[in-house]
C-alpha cells in the first residue's frame, strides 16, 4: 500500500505544480478493485483534513486521488491546504472492509460489538462514521458514541434512547513515516 501513499503525495504535488497527474499503469492494475478509502492529512501530529468514501464506488486508485484532493481542499473543518504546508503534511490512507450491519439487544452489547472497530451510525437521513483510529483518542465507549451522535447531527445520547442502524468495518491503513 506504500504505492498509494506515493500516489496521494503525487496528487497534491501535481495540483500545486499545476501539472497533470500521471498514474502508473501498474498502480491502476494493482488497485483496480472497487474499494472505499479515507485519506487523512496530518500536520504536526494534528488532523489537517480527512475525507473518504464509505461505499466502494470506483477503483481504489481513483478513490485515493479523489479523497486526497477532497481532504486537502474540501474538508469543511479546515481552510484549503497551502503549498507551503505540503512539506509538513503526513498522509494516512485507510482502506475499508465492507460494512457489516450489527444487531444488538442492549447498550452493553452495542458497546462490545463496536469496540476498536470503524463505526457508521444512521438514523433516518442522518449518519456519521469514525475510523477505528478514533478509538486512540476517544477510548471511552460512551464518549465515542456520544461524539459520533453529535457528528451525525443527533442528540449526544441518541444511542441510549433510540435504535440506531449501526455498521462496523475494519481498515488496512498505511501512513507516511
Amino acid at each position: 500500500m506504500k504505492e498509494l501513499l506515493k500516489l496521494a503525495r503525487q496528487t497534491l504535488e501535481s495540483y500545486f505544480e499545476n501539472k497533470r497527474l500521471e498514474v502508473n499503469e501498474d498502480i491502476k492494475k494493482k488497485y483496480s478493485k472497487k474499494q472505499a478509502c479515507f485519506v487523512t492529512l496530518i500536520k504536526n501530529s494534528e488532523l489537517r483534513g480527512c475525507i473518504g468514501s464509505i461505499y466502494p464506488h470506483q477503483e481504489l486508485w481513483k478513490d485515493v486521488i479523489e479523497n486526497t484532493k477532497n481532504a486537502a481542499f474540501s474538508d469543511p473543518r479546515f481552510l484549503p491546504l497551502e503549498k507551503e504546508e505540503l512539506k509538513e503534511i503526513k498522509i494516512e490512507i485507510s482502506v475499508l472492509s465492507p460494512l457489516k450491519k450489527i444487531d444488538y439487544k442492549n447498550i452493553e452489547e452495542l458497546k462490545e460489538k463496536i469496540y476498536k472497530k470503524g463505526v457508521l451510525i444512521k438514523k433516518g437521513f442522518l449518519s456519521a462514521t469514525y475510523l477505528p483510529q478514533v478509538w486512540e483518542s476517544l477510548k471511552d465507549k460512551d464518549e465515542f458514541l456520544n461524539s459520533l451522535c453529535l457528528k451525525a447531527g443527533l442528540a449526544e445520547d441518541s444511542w441510549k434512547k433510540s435504535r440506531l442502524e449501526v455498521f462496523i468495518y475494519t481498515v488496512k491503513k498505511t501512513i507516511e513515516i
